[in-house]
């Protein structure tokens, strides 16, 4: 009988949501994502030593700049290595600090691509991952148009995703597991089936939405805090799950069904939302605005620590 992992990647496709070397060469996904979270945890593994010490011999410029340029080049070389073990895509993440900066967003993503082009490996590999904030949403919208594929994290709200698919973005990451911690924290009891999970119901309403509407972003489950919920996703486009949850779904060959169903209705694409309207909507939205901010928050909290670490070794 085959195991649930094994069952789940004949209906989606499995993305590793680590920066763990050993933990993508044991479950094989098709593509892997980091982001400064992960990558602080990655720069304390022995595996990347060595680059560790290159990011920080490499930098270039003083003071700050030479901080961030260190942490760029240390994020190019945990993704490089990714890139040894999977056929597909890398996600790296521009500094959330960054967010509302539609301009500096972009200049981030060239100087990435720049790195990830001088150790040879060109944008066909890359996803450059970007917060879902309005700013955001405008830089990957340029960059797109320039061939620089990109990945739209932090995603709460359908103003977020509907503004991200008419963008044209390659790649949606809304958030599943975040959601429900915000619903229990605030008062709801436990779903009785992970259908019920509010994360759950959230991807699958903008995933149908995107099918309905011929929209060509690619939806990629993200932040799931247990099976039932990854499960309850068998269908959408991508799926990235952390190591653990990947291990529970090897473990087990329990049967797994398709739960997202293109039913193939089709329907007209709506007038697309302008700034106002998206700042409205997503306003309006309690759970999406608070955990967006929290999730930038918490991005640049880890990317700080990880550059103290840069310029101790700096000196």
């Amino acid at each position: 009988m085959p195991t649930q992992l094994e069952q789940l990647r004949a209906l989606s496709t499995v993305v590793a949501d680590t920066g763990d070397i050993e933990a993508i060469a044991r479950f094989k996904p098709m593509d892997a994502t980091t982001n400064p979270s992960l990558l602080l945890k990655a720069a304390s593994l022995p595996a990347y030593a060595a680059h560790l010490d290159a990011a920080v011999s490499g930098a270039g410029g003083s003071g700050e700049a030479r901080v961030a340029d260190a942490g760029d080049r240390l994020s190019v070389a945990i993704g490089g290595e990714i890139l040894k073990l999977i056929p597909g895509r890398v996600s790296t993440e521009v500094d959330a600090r960054l967010s509302f900066d539609t301009e500096a967003t972009i200049a981030k993503a060239h100087r990435l691509v720049e790195l990830y082009s001088q150790a040879g490996i060109g944008t066909d590999r890359l996803l450059i991952k970007i917060a879902s904030t309005w700013e955001g949403i405008r830089a990957a919208e340029r960059l797109e148009r320039e061939g620089i594929h990109c990945n739209l994290t932090l995603l709460f709200s359908f103003a977020q995703a509907v503004a991200c698919a008419e963008a044209g973005v390659f790649l949606i990451s809304p958030f599943v597991g975040r959601i429900l911690d915000w619903h229990l924290a605030n008062g709801m009891a436990r779903p009785a089936t992970p259908q019920d999970d509010p994360g759950v119901e959230s991807v699958t309403s903008i995933w149908n939405y995107y099918k309905r509407h011929g929209y060509d972003t690619v939806v990629m489950g993200a932040s799931f805090r247990n099976t039932g919920e990854v499960l309850a996703l068998a269908g959408c486009d991508r799926l990235t799950i952390s190591p653990d949850l990947l291990g529970a779904l090897e473990e087990s060959d329990a049967t797994v069904e398709r739960a997202l169903v293109d039913a193939g209705e089709r329907g007209d694409k709506p007038a697309a939302l302008d700034e106002a309207a998206f700042r409205w909507q997503h306003n309006e939205d309690a759970m999406a605005t608070e955990k967006l901010a929290q999730g930038i928050r918490n991005f640049a909290a880890d990317q700080r620590k990880l550059e103290a670490q840069l310029a101790a070794k700096l000196g």
